[in-house]
This record gives structure tokens, C-alpha cells and sequence, in this order.
């Protein structure tokens, strides 16, 4: 199976195109760049070094979030356009989990994906390794970082497992896990703390594609318009603020 995948979830811009589970063409840029202007040459780039068209592929993966609200709308909104123009399936990868494949395959550690969320807080997940499988443990979520090390940390007490943190946020918060876990942490290299297209297609071969209309994000949290709403409204119940207005 061919596939083309797609990671703009933060600053990481990822994509990638891949054949069964063999990497025909790969491009990975972590500088600070307008994702909604970069994302389409960085297609037909890696779709040019890959001698192949859009019209060749199988399946479109893409990093479906959480992460940066306006990240996560551009690679979606550019999967789904070119699922639906070209019929092809779609299928969408949490960015979390996508970070989690970056670890270290040992099975059974902790594996735990973080992104900064701003005010203290961390979109997470606690994932691990089985027989080369990756599992996920806990779900998803936004979470503050101290009550997620806490969790974390009662977590590696009860199975004896390293723990792996994976993000280039983890520097932010290295000294927090650091006093919780001491010396269960494995420390890993850089180049596996930024996502990678490759593993959204590698992970998007075990999804179930989607309906290209009705897919779309996972935030995780409500946006900050959604939350200013929900707080100017209290006693509204139901729909969102999008659908209000």
C-alpha cells in the first residue's frame, strides 16, 4: 500500500510517502515557517523524489492532533481536499501517538508523548510497546503537568517500566519529571523527540479510513473562543460556539 502522510500539528512540519512499510521519500522541517505556505511544495517534493503522483496512492495519513489549533486545521483541511479529489482513503493518526512511535520499541515501557499546552499544561498520553505493536494505556488528554507526573509516576511504581518522554517540549518540563521519576527516565536523542510523516503512515496502516466530510480534528480542549463562550454562557446547554454563531 501506498501512502502519502502528513504531519503540521506544531512547529514540526512532516511529510512523507511510503510503500507497504518501506520510506520512498521523506521531509522533516523544524523551523518556524508558515505551514499553510510550505505544506504543498513539501508534498509534490516528496512525492517527486518518490517517482510517484497523487494519483498513485492507496491512502492519505494524516496527524489528526491535538497540538496547535491552526497546525492541525492546515494538514487536515489539506488531507481531506486531496482524499476527495482524488477518491482516496483518509485516515487520521493521533499527533500524540505519533510521537509515542518515535520511541524506543522496548516492550513495555512507559511511553509518554508530550506537547506544551501552555499555562502548566500538557496534551499527553501514556502508550507502550508489545510484541512491536504500540498500545496505547491511557487516553489522551489536556492535562496540568504536575497531576500527569504524578500519574505517570504511580504508573511506573506499579509495573517496575522505564519511562520514555518524547517531545521537543520535554525540555519545559524535564526537571518536573526528573524529581518524580528519578532514575526510571530514559533519556533519548534529539532526532526522535520531533514527529515524523513516516510513522503517521506507518501508524495509519493499522486505521480504519474515515468519511472525508464528517472527519475532522482532535483538539482534546476547547478553544479559547469556545471556552470565553462557554464562560459568557453559562446556562446555554448544548451546540457549540461555532454553531451559536
Amino acid at each position: 500500500m501506498r501512502i502519502l502522510a502528513m504531519d503540521t500539528s506544531n512547529q514540526t512540519m512532516s511529510t512523507a510517502v511510503i510503500e507497504d512499510q518501506k520510506i520512498l521519500a521523506e521531509r522533516t522541517i523544524n523551523v518556524k515557517r508558515n505551514h499553510s505556505v510550505q505544506i504543498m511544495p513539501a508534498i509534490e517534493q516528496v512525492l517527486k523524489d518518490a517517482a510517484l503522483t497523487l494519483e498513485d496512492m492507496d491512502r492519505i495519513a494524516v496527524a489528526k492532533g491535538p497540538g496547535s489549533y491552526t497546525g492541525v486545521r492546515i494538514a487536515v483541511t489539506v488531507a481531506k481536499t486531496l482524499a476527495w479529489t482524488t477518491s482516496t482513503e483518509l485516515v487520521g493518526v493521533s499527533s500524540l501517538k505519533v510521537l509515542a512511535g518515535n520511541a524506543s520499541p522496548l516492550d513495555e515501557s512507559l511511553i509518554v508523548p508530550i506537547m506544551d499546552a501552555r499555562r502548566g499544561n500538557l496534551y499527553t498520553g501514556l502508550y507502550t510497546f508489545r510484541e512491536g505493536q504500540l498500545l496505547q494505556l491511557e487516553k489522551d488528554r489536556h492535562v496540568s503537568a504536575e497531576e500527569w507526573v504524578e500519574i505517570v509516576a504511580r504508573r511506573q511504581r506499579e509495573s517496575l517500566q522505564p519511562v520514555q518522554v518524547i517531545g521537543a517540549d520535554y525540555i519545559k518540563y524535564q526537571e518536573l519529571f526528573e524529581s518524580k521519576l528519578k532514575g526510571s527516565l530514559l533519556t533519548l536523542p534529539m532526532y526522535q523527540q520531533l514527529p515524523r510523516a513516516s510513522v503517521v503512515a506507518w501508524l495509519g496502516l493499522k486505521e480504519a479510513p474515515v468519511d472525508v466530510h464528517s472527519f475532522v480534528p482532535e483538539y482534546t480542549k476547547l478553544t479559547e473562543a469556545e471556552e470565553n463562550w462557554k464562560e459568557a454562557n453559562p446556562d446555554q446547554k448544548g451546540g457549540s460556539y461555532i454553531e451559536k454563531y
